[in-house]
């Protein structure tokens, strides 16, 4: 049992409350069993499980899980664990899980053909919520372009629901070459605006596409937008000026669900997204002006 806060394990998971540790360790904190489960149920690579004495019953069906496969347990004080915790409550359980390597190159060999970029998002709910959605959506991957907030961040894993175990979260470096890459296998960039684009439901997402939105306040970067092939916006009959970037990921991302399900509008009214289908003096900057039309099939 440990006791002491000097601990070097102690020591080492409060470094991992930092993004910037995270990031240096390739490690993370996952709190509550639940999320735990989630995690050894998808094979993630669990290093090691850090619990207290009144741990619940179920947690103690998932201690005797971790210790047939060879995890590390670490029983500590209640109050160690308190203060490691990031919730009010917590369940009596943390891990400690080891960062997935999963890069760009191996999602598109799996040949997905929804995908989600995000640019931006500030707000850690914000991003957990997008990630549910995109996970219930089946969407093949979510990209993370630079600027977003941490994936790892406690407040963003809790708002995935485990959904952050079920398909690849990519957090890339730079993205206008992640752009070039997904354009060369075939897909194409429908940006989200919130006025000013083509009506969400006009544009044909039954083809490879990847959607984009952007940060809350600013919405998606000027340079993203310039290497759009489309802007989309959802129709809003009602009086709210915007919506949440969380809730417009979603409806988003239920627009290409939909059509792919074969319901609602007839196909010959789908603006098209795909390239031999836009005029053919066509440039860049006149593709993603708000009021660009595009041939319809």
């Amino acid at each position: 049992m440990i006791r002491s806060k000097t601990n070097p394990h102690i020591k080492y998971l409060r470094r991992l409350t930092r993004r910037r540790w995270r990031e240096k360790e390739g490690h993370f904190i996952l709190e509550g069993v639940r999320l735990v489960e989630e995690a050894l149920c998808s094979g993630w690579p669990v290093k090691m499980l850090v619990y207290t004495p009144s741990a619940s019953e179920r947690a103690g069906a998932l201690l005797e899980s971790a210790r047939e496969r060879g995890i590390q347990l670490l029983p500590v004080e209640e109050g160690l664990l308190g203060e490691l915790a990031d919730t009010e409550t917590p369940q009596g359980v943390l891990a400690v899980v080891e960062k997935p390597g999963c890069t760009l190159e191996e999602t598109l060999a799996a040949g997905p053909s929804l995908l989600l970029v995000v640019d931006g998002v500030q707000d850690p709910g914000n991003l957990g919520t997008i990630i549910r959605s995109a996970d219930a959506a089946g969407a093949g991957a979510v990209i993370l372009f630079p600027g977003t907030v941490d994936l790892y961040n406690p407040k963003t894993i809790r708002a995935t629901m485990g959904s952050l175990f079920h398909l690849p979260v990519i957090a890339v470096r730079e993205g206008e070459g992640v752009l070039a890459r997904l354009r060369a296998a075939g897909f194409m960039l429908v940006a989200g605006v919130p006025a000013g684009g083509i009506p969400l439901p006009v544009v044909d997402m039954t083809g490879p596409v990847v959607l984009a939105v952007g940060n809350e306040a600013r919405g998606l970067s000027p340079w993203l937008l310039e290497r759009a092939d489309l802007l989309a916006t959802i129709p809003m009959p009602g009086r709210a000026e915007s919506l949440n970037v969380a809730a417009a990921a979603s409806i988003m991302l239920y627009e290409a669900v939909r059509q792919r399900m074969g319901c609602g509008q007839d196909q010959a009214g789908f603006v098209s997204v795909h390239q031999n289908h836009y005029d053919e003096d066509s440039t860049a900057s006149s593709r993603v002006h708000p009021g660009f039309k595009a041939r319809p099939r």
